[in-house]
């Protein structure tokens, strides 16, 4: 039998994914850029982000000089924020420390803000043709089940394991088509729903297939209690075209982006309006509840609409506040629910 490594290339010469934006060229900026967009985002919903955040950023010392708003504001729609700070913050890195190339040693490029040891590794097998193994959620999958590696990746021994499973398969020649095809044998054969396994090139010697259990494999995270959250989101209109938006602190759920004044979904929105902003408003009635997942909780939006009494002119004497043109809306990050909330006041 042909080796784990030639079997999983030869699949990949008739099956995988050759045409992606980012492959030609092969560009070390171009495939950063697609790893850390690709970062719990499928391939499908990446590729129209990643040609229009090309267009507008074709190279590293473009992106370093672009304002955070405007790279917050093309990345609006993908989700994860963090990438794209992390990103922007990275690119001023490399612009400032490394002159502009983009590294080429594997702990030089983990250290860089937003990427890790498989996205290190994933950049330069693809950029530079240096072997260095991967272990992205696709790759984790196909490894614990042909291994019948035990337990939730999370867990550290679990993740040490594979990787030592993933240093031991991956061959010293063809690294980038190799780690290529893992990757598109986990999102395409090997899926963490209904795998295909009579369609897979590993399934002869594949553990989980023998027994008869891949759906066991890779281990589910602990089960915990998803908490909720509810805020109200407060829509200030200054005249027909005019909302107030401010931006939110860098840290936390949607740092940097901009979005509504937000207030505690039991407080008094007139009285924390006045209070937060010096401003005078009727809160009129409450639009039907918005609910938004993230990782770790669930948020109940009210959006709350608001009649402004007076001009509104203090804000403009402020950097984290704005009267936000509807009619003529200017570039600048939006989490989702907030553009959905744009879109309707349109």
């Amino acid at each position: 039998m042909n080796t784990f490594a030639e079997r999983l290339l030869g699949w990949y010469d008739h099956h995988g994914r050759r045409d992606l934006p980012w492959q030609h060229p092969r560009d070390p900026y171009r495939i950063w850029v697609a790893e850390i967009m690709l970062q719990q985002t499928q391939v499908a919903t990446v590729i129209p982000y990643f040609e229009r955040f090309t267009t507008r950023f074709p190279d590293v010392a473009t992106l370093a000089a672009a304002p955070l708003d405007e790279v917050l504001h093309l990345w609006t729609g993908l989700g994860y924020y963090a990438r794209a700070r992390n990103l922007h913050a990275a690119a001023q890195r490399i612009c400032a420390v490394h002159g502009g190339a983009f590294p080429r040693r594997l702990d030089t490029v983990a250290s860089l803000p937003g990427i890790g040891r498989s996205t290190a590794g994933a950049i330069l097998a693809f950029a530079y043709r240096q072997r260095h193994a991967i272990l992205d959620g696709n790759v984790k999958r196909v490894l614990a089940r042909h291994r019948r590696v035990a337990g939730w990746p999370g867990h550290r021994a679990v993740e040490k394991e594979l990787w030592t499973v993933a240093e031991t398969l991956t061959p010293r020649t063809r690294v980038r088509d190799y780690n290529q095809a893992i990757m598109d044998l986990g999102a395409t054969v090997c899926r963490r729903v209904r795998p295909r396994c009579d369609d897979c090139p590993l399934a002869g010697d594949c553990l989980a297939n023998e027994h008869g259990d891949p759906h066991r494999y890779p281990g589910r995270a602990p089960k915990r209690e998803r908490p909720r959250r509810a805020v109200q989101m407060i829509m200030i209109r200054r005249g027909a075209h005019e909302v107030l938006l401010e931006r939110r602190p860098p840290a936390g759920i949607w740092g940097s982006l901009w979005g509504f004044p937000e207030c505690a979904d039991s407080e008094d929105v007139a009285r924390h309006v006045d209070a937060r902003h010096g401003l005078r408003v009727v809160p009129q009635a409450p639009w039907p509840a918005l609910d938004h997942g993230f990782t770790h909780f669930d948020l109940r939006i009210t959006p709350v609409p608001a009649r402004l009494l007076g001009n509104g002119a203090r804000i403009m004497e402020r950097d984290d506040a704005v009267w936000y043109n509807l009619a003529e809306p200017d570039a600048r990050g939006l989490a989702a629910p907030v553009k959905r909330l744009l879109d309707k006041l349109r």
